[in-house]
């Protein structure tokens, strides 16, 4: 599945084969018990996504939510967006670090991990990566990169 039409997480996973289902609900158990604070789980973009509520930063560049983490089954495999990482060479360097010292091979764009299996992600890693921006921190993050010239 590369794009779900599914309202709510539990739908999205509902949706999923069980083998598929598994995976991305041990990875979401993870993500919700690392999420810092402040954030929210919801369904944008046709995925389960960890979001700054739009009460809390409305002033966003597409009236959307500000993306944080998400999670989604794609065709032939999971991804993991971490957008904390994205953008920030220090966080990115260790992130990257880390994983290839987990020994699992890191199969990486600029914020989306990807994987088949469960044991293909290094569960603590992920967790450390998604406890590790506050939202007050992951807002002024945001605007710094919108403030920079083009």
């Amino acid at each position: 599945m590369a794009y779900s039409k599914a309202a709510t997480v539990e739908e999205y996973l509902d949706e999923l084969p069980a083998d598929r289902s598994q995976v991305v609900e041990a990875v979401r158990r993870v993500i919700l018990d690392s999420l810092p604070e402040g954030y929210e789980e919801t369904m944008q973009f046709g995925m389960i996504n960890y979001v700054v509520p739009l009460g809390r930063y409305p002033e966003t560049y597409n009236g959307q939510a500000l993306s944080y983490a998400a999670l989604a089954s794609q065709k032939n495999y999971v991804s993991v967006y971490l957008m904390n990482i994205y953008g920030d060479a220090d966080t990115e360097r260790w992130f990257t670090e880390r994983y290839k010292a987990s020994g699992k091979r890191l199969d990486m764009g600029k914020s989306c991990v990807r994987f088949r299996k469960l044991d293909d992600l290094p569960l603590d890693l992920i967790a450390e990566a998604v406890a590790l921006t506050s939202l007050e921190d992951f807002i002024e993050y945001y605007e710094a990169s919108r403030a920079k010239p083009r």
